[in-house]
């Protein structure tokens, strides 16, 4: 093991210098129980549960592992209402209402994800994980202090140079270099101009020169070979996600695991459509015909309200037309073992095969 990772598995109290990442939906509680007992850090995504699915979720974790877990939210700007740009965007899937038969006037509700706040840090102060992690930046000082004193090391994603640097002046422990071949949301959170985002291998050696904290490569790494070349570059650790989706403890449809299993890299792209932010998903019918990059999409996350029961009636039938299929570039390269297997795999750094 390098000096760099020996840093951070001291660091984060872990055995290996793996993390799975906080993928909303897909992640379980058998998912994070095999990768910590395997010596990784596993990570639960919680801005989408309420404070006691949380307690239960990590209960049964507790019951089964007693090492170290993340916990993961996000750090988005709540959203302002602009009633023209949501029926803008209702106008624009009404033709899909239409071919699927549904109801004339599309949802409006809003998707509950909550951006971190007062009673997050309430929650952690009674649950106490090792480490706690953001995504789109971090919370207030004073809160951010808040989850200091809970004694959890505190982890946020940086896509650029000047993100990271931001993040280890304002505290963070260690920072998750997020390159742009990462499935899922762009962590960015200074600028938003998406044509100049970085791939991993040009991203993490900058921001290791650049900071003094463990650096945690992140984007395109699924086999041990890709975390033998995140080292090489000065990364601490890794964190992978589109991996872990192909475990059986993965909280994945059929038709989901069969469609990544299948893409092909050039079949990744980077699309607001989903949520209103940039994320690296499959291409599926409605990103084609309505973006990528869609203009005039209401805020994250108010623009997956009205998509959900596209999904839920076009699903069924086998189609994935409306489905957000969360990938990273590199999912070709990810075997179907469980998480645990799947985290021993990635730290023997250097092999290829298993």
């Amino acid at each position: 093991m390098s000096f760099q990772s020996q840093s951070i598995v001291d660091l984060l109290g872990i055995e290996v210098p793996i993390i799975q990442a906080p993928m909303l939906g897909a992640v379980t509680a058998e998912m994070i129980i095999g990768v910590a007992e395997a010596g990784g850090l596993g990570s639960l995504p919680a801005s989408h549960l309420g404070a006691e699915e949380t307690r239960d979720i990590v209960a049964k974790i507790r019951r089964q592992t007693s090492k170290p877990i993340s916990l993961n939210f996000l750090c988005h700007e709540q959203p302002m209402a602009n009633p023209e740009q949501e029926e803008a965007w209702v106008q624009r899937l009404r033709p899909y209402y239409s071919e699927l038969g549904l109801a004339s006037e599309p949802s409006r509700s809003s998707i509950q994800l909550s951006t971190f706040g007062s009673a997050h840090c309430t929650l952690l102060e009674e649950l106490a994980p090792e480490v706690v992690s953001f995504h789109f930046g971090l919370p207030p000082k004073h809160l951010l202090k808040r989850v200091r004193n809970t004694g959890a090391k505190i982890l946020s994603s940086a896509t650029t140079v000047e993100e990271a640097e931001w993040l280890e002046e304002a505290g963070c422990d260690a920072i998750i270099a997020q390159g742009l071949e990462a499935g899922g949301h762009r962590g960015t959170f200074l600028r938003h101009k998406l044509d100049a985002q970085i791939g991993t291998m040009a991203l993490v050696p900058q921001i290791v020169d650049a900071v003094k904290v463990p650096v945690i490569a992140a984007g395109g790494i699924a086999d041990p070979r890709g975390v033998t070349a995140a080292f090489a570059l000065g990364a601490a650790a890794v964190q992978v996600g589109t991996a872990f989706l192909f475990c059986e403890e993965a909280n994945i449809s059929p038709l989901c695991r069969k469609a990544l299993k299948a893409a092909r890299p050039e079949q990744t792209l980077v699309t607001n459509v989903f949520t209103g932010r940039p994320a690296r998903v499959c291409e599926t019918r409605i990103v084609r015909e309505l973006g990528p990059i869609a203009k005039n999409v209401p805020a994250f996350p108010l623009a997956a309200s009205p998509l959900a029961p596209l999904r839920a009636a076009s699903e069924p039938h086998g189609s994935t037309d409306f489905m957000p299929l969360w990938c990273g570039q590199a999912a070709r390269l990810s075997p179907e073992l469980s998480a645990a297997e799947l985290t021993i795999w990635l730290s023997k750094s250097g092999e290829r095969h298993l």
